[in-house]
């Protein structure tokens, strides 16, 4: 039956045969619970360990533990509501969904959450005790019914659903406020929808949210773990008024899905009058916005029409013409009665209660000192002193705060660690770990190691030569003939099964790993290096000492000079630090020398533009190419000049063009191609990237001298909406930009890159190309998706 079956008579979940069997656990990869009640067990894959977990018989089996290499599965009795979860390389944690959830299917009877109070806010008393009421429900009478300490639960079957005892003496028992699970129904706009409906409501097939095909998408279900985005069933992950998907024929992009409503009341909101987190359940009666406009009423289509509208967004307190936050946004809002201004942000003050966490200060927007960052930024011994401001990890995540508790929680504070100079989020070691670590901004991924080199020792033996045995990167690409472990045991023979028997990685499972006789290798992309089962039977496996090769002086998308990062605020942004984006060119008309449009090196002899940058003159000698500049004069040492040979433009009319230059440039430290992506990748909505330029900054500064500013990219469903560009955007662009205005790419800024970083390197993913004005509200900008046209750009530098 695979990972599904009744448990103690009841029905936990109802599994269906169609995604996968561990669709209803949440993993978290590098995260170790260490649980009252475990069973140890040896299981070649984690759909084995999941079996283990469903017919576990000596406890109620809320997560399992699995690692790959050491083929150890650990079923729990605990998840991570009850236990301390912990840091472990190469570990998955899965947890049972139905024990993470606070909301109840049916009446409640299998509901596991830790809601301890009643409907009225009355505490629970604890199954086990026997004051002030004597209990007819305990866990020692009714072992089956989950009744852990204090927690809402439904033992008898109560119709009215999940109910406790009291410690007010004068009630003896009273129920709990437990939210429906939306399976079979949906409430509100339908956010929490977790069924399996998976066709539209003209009855089309939905695409699997992990596909491109036919539509290609920026909802990538690793990149929003949250939203519950598996299979192809109906979702809502970007506030629509009802689930929808992307469907299964091309003509169709998307359409919403007929989700019936539920027939029981929606889960009652505590509204408050103070704001608290991003206020989307402030319910109080501000109706004037920061800039004191008066709000439109959210029934009125006057003076601005639009979907937020009570009818579509029936739980989100639409009344009247109160500031909301209907659908996410940083805090509540509303449209303003003034016709010149859509919508803004409301000023509401803040709860008492609120814990805020205060940024460090901004950057003040100064040339800095030319002073160059080492690209091979390294660590001795341990990394203990490492005090350096690496943020990413070794697979390209960016690293989540010490101070900060989201996504993960845990004890690694600035306080708590007072001299590990845990500032920011920069990669450090506090616990004395092998090497420097941060935990991820990525939900599904506690933590991991981080893209740091150890530094090399200065001992003449150890030139690296291109004869020696080193790796680059993790080493997935490793073919060399060590044979041996760091802790120098020999290693066992892939195909053998002997001493360790394992079936995940063999040359029949990765035939294009290399895993020939038994020569260290890296099948599953472990972020640490290369490996090897060994031939000692006490130890199934370990990592190989396997040196980086050196980076090539050429190397793309990583600069000399560390860029400042501005995020948030060339309209609005901060003028960048000198040549921490050494790709970006300025395009030039060749007999002024007068700087109009951007551009981004990626060869060197090739640059990529938009083609209405070079609207002027169809005459390659009407222009140039500047690299190496900060300043938009460009007088620095460090500038070369090109002439342009030959302009190539997209043959179906894109706004994209290519420009071979007159000579190839000089690779230096001001000087470094782009990274071009793979072809038709997309990048998932919310991703944060980059736009440098020296355009027009319509007075907020920095005139003169390279700017840069980032922002997050919007999904194309969303920018296609009415109040944003309404259908403009075609597959081939990418939206990026701040909802709410403030900073953009401009004129003078056209041509030039939009670039994201991707495991330590930034990869060229848009040429700014069009914008509705300049950092206007609702109007990002748009930008040609570079990885549509890769074939293009290979194909006409190869022959030409």
């Amino acid at each position: 039956m695979g990972c599904y079956k009744y448990i103690f008579g009841l029905l936990f979940f109802l599994y269906t045969v169609q995604g996968d069997i561990l669709d209803n656990y949440v993993r978290t990869d590098g995260a170790w619970l260490l649980g009252q009640k475990s069973t140890f067990y040896r299981t070649l894959t984690k759909e084995a360990c999941c079996e283990k977990c469903e017919t576990e018989t000596a406890f109620t089996c809320r997560a399992f533990l699995f690692t790959v290499k050491e083929q150890q599965c650990i079923t729990l009795a605990d998840n991570t509501k009850t236990a301390v979860v912990f840091r472990k390389a190469g570990a998955i944690l899965f947890e049972k969904r139905m024990y993470l959830l606070e909301c109840r299917i049916g009446n409640g009877v299998d509901y596991r959450g830790t809601e301890s109070k009643t409907q009225n806010g009355v505490t629970c008393q604890k199954w086990a005790e026997n004051s002030p009421h004597k209990l007819n429900y305990t866990p020692f009478l009714y072992p089956n019914a989950s009744l852990e300490e204090n927690y809402c639960r439904n033992p008898d079957h109560d119709d009215r659903g999940p109910w406790c005892y009291t410690t007010n003496p004068e009630i003896r028992h009273d129920y709990c406020n437990i939210p429906e699970c939306e399976e079979e129904c949906m409430h509100c706009s339908g956010e929490n929808y977790r069924g399996k409906i998976s066709t539209t409501e003209s009855g089309l097939t939905c695409q699997s949210w992990a596909s491109q095909e036919p539509h290609s998408h920026g909802y990538i279900p690793s990149k929003f773990p949250e939203k519950n985005l598996i299979s192809n069933y109906c979702r809502n992950p970007d506030g629509e008024p009802r689930p929808w998907c992307f469907t299964s024929i091309l003509t169709k992009r998307w359409e919403f899905c007929n989700i019936p409503r539920c027939t029981t009341p929606p889960p009652a909101i505590t509204g408050r009058q103070c704001l608290k987190g991003n206020g989307e359940d402030y319910r109080g009666t501000v109706g004037v916005t920061e800039s004191g406009k008066v709000c439109q009423s959210w029934a009125s289509q006057v003076p601005h029409g639009h979907a937020r509208t009570p009818e579509n967004y029936p739980c989100r307190g639409l009344d009247k013409n109160y500031c909301r936050n209907p659908d996410g946004e940083t805090k509540p809002w509303c449209y303003t009665t003034d016709l010149s201004t859509r919508w803004e942000y409301c000023n509401i003050a803040r709860c008492d209660d609120e814990t805020t966490v205060i940024a460090p200060p901004p950057v003040p927007p100064v040339v800095p000192q030319q002073q160059p960052q080492q690209v091979d930024d390294c660590y001795h011994d341990n990394g203990s002193g490492y005090r350096g401001t690496t943020a990413v990890t070794t697979s390209g995540k960016r690293c989540q705060a010490w101070i900060s508790m989201r996504p993960h929680r845990h004890t690694k504070t600035p306080s708590a660690y007072p001299d590990a100079d845990l500032r920011r989020n920069y990669c450090r070691n506090p616990d004395g770990d092998k090497a420097p670590w941060c935990y991820t901004t990525d939900p599904q991924t506690r933590w991991q190691y981080c893209d740091l080199q150890k530094c090399a020792e200065q001992e003449p033996s150890q030139t690296l030569t291109s004869n020696i045995d080193c790796r680059i990167g993790s080493g997935r690409d490793y073919r060399g003939h060590v044979a041996t472990t760091g802790s120098s045991r020999t290693c066992q023979e892939w195909q053998s099964q002997f001493p360790h028997e394992h079936t995940s990685f063999t040359p029949d499972t990765h035939p294009r790993s290399g895993l020939e006789k038994n020569y260290c290798r890296n099948p599953d992309g472990d972020t640490n290096g290369p490996w090897c089962y060994t031939t000692d039977p006490n130890k199934g496996w370990e990592y190989c000492d396997i040196p980086q090769c050196p980076l090539s002086d050429d190397g793309c998308g990583k600069a000399k000079y560390e860029p400042l990062l501005c995020f948030g605020r060339i309209v609005g942004g901060c003028v960048s630090n000198a040549h921490s984006w050494p790709w970006q060119i300025s395009l030039r008309i060749r007999f002024s020398d007068r700087h109009f449009c951007g551009g981004t090196l990626i060869h060197p002899q090739w640059v990529l533009t938009a083609t209405h940058c070079l609207d002027r003159s169809s005459n390659p000698n009407f222009y140039k190419v500047s690299l190496g500049l900060h300043t938009e004069e460009g007088l620095e040492p460090s500038t070369q000049h090109r002439n342009v040979q030959k302009i190539v433009k997209e043959p179906k009319r894109a706004d994209i063009a290519l420009l071979k230059l007159s000579s190839p440039v000089k690779i230096t430290s001001e000087v470094i191609p782009i990274c071009l992506p793979s072809a038709n990748v997309m990048v998932a909505g919310g991703t944060e990237c980059y736009v440098t330029g020296w355009g027009d900054t319509k007075g907020t500064g920095g005139e003169g001298i390279l700017k840069e500013t980032g922002f997050p990219v919007i999904e194309n469903k969303v920018c296609n909406r009415p109040e944003f560009l309404n259908n403009r955007v075609s597959n081939n662009e990418l939206c990026a930009g701040n909802i709410d205005g403030g900073t953009d790419s401009c004129q003078g800024d056209s041509g030039g890159p939009l670039v994201c970083e991707e495991q330590g390197r930034y990869v060229l993913h848009g040429v700014t190309s069009w914008g509705l004005g300049c950092a206007q509200p609702m109007k990002p900008g748009v930008y040609v998706r570079v990885s549509r046209f890769i074939p293009w750009i290979q194909r006409t530098i190869n022959e030409n």
